[in-house]
C-alpha cells in the first residue's frame, strides 16, 4: 500500500460508524466503539509473517515515517503514547476494553492523536502497521 492508501483508509475509518459487535472489516477488524486497520502486515501474532524478513520490516518502517510525517502536517504533534502499563493491567487480569487491550499484546506505542471525538492511533511493530480510529479513552 501506498502512504496515499494508508490516508485513504484512516479517513474511511473515521467517517465510518463503528459496529455494534466485534468482527472482522474489509481492512482489519472492529468493535463497538473501534477500527483497527491493518496498514500492512497481519494483526495476529506474527509467526507466519518471516516472509522477506528484515526487507519487510524494513518497508513497514519507511511507510510508517511517511505516514507520520503527513498525520503530523495535517494534525499536529501526536504524543506518543506507551502501552506498558495497558500491558501490564492485561496481565493482571484486569478490564480493559478493546481496542486498547489487542494493541498493548501488539505494540509498544502508538503515535496518537486527539481529532474531534475520536482518537486516531498508528503503530508500527515488527510485523504490523496498524492504523486505529476509536471512540473509547486510552488507558
Amino acid at each position: 500500500m501506498t502512504t496515499a492508501q494508508h490516508l485513504d483508509t484512516i479517513d474511511l475509518l473515521r467517517s465510518r460508524e463503528f459496529p455494534v459487535e466485534p468482527g472482522p472489516s474489509d481492512v482489519g477488524s472492529e468493535g463497538p466503539g473501534f477500527h483497527i486497520a491493518e496498514l500492512n502486515g497481519q494483526f495476529g501474532d506474527g509467526a507466519d509473517d518471516d516472509e522477506g524478513g528484515d526487507a519487510a520490516a524494513d518497508q513497514r518502517a519507511e511507510e510508517h515515517g511517511a505516514l507520520l510525517n503527513i498525520l503530523e502536517r495535517r494534525w499536529g504533534e501526536p504524543d506518543l503514547f506507551s502501552l506498558a502499563s495497558t500491558r501490564l493491567r492485561v496481565e493482571r487480569d484486569e478490564e480493559v476494553p478493546d481496542p486498547w487491550r489487542r494493541l498493548s499484546v501488539q505494540m509498544e506505542w502508538l503515535h496518537l492523536w486527539r481529532i474531534e471525538d475520536r482518537w486516531i492511533a498508528v503503530g508500527l511493530s515488527r510485523f504490523q502497521l496498524l492504523a486505529v480510529v476509536t471512540e473509547i479513552d486510552p488507558l
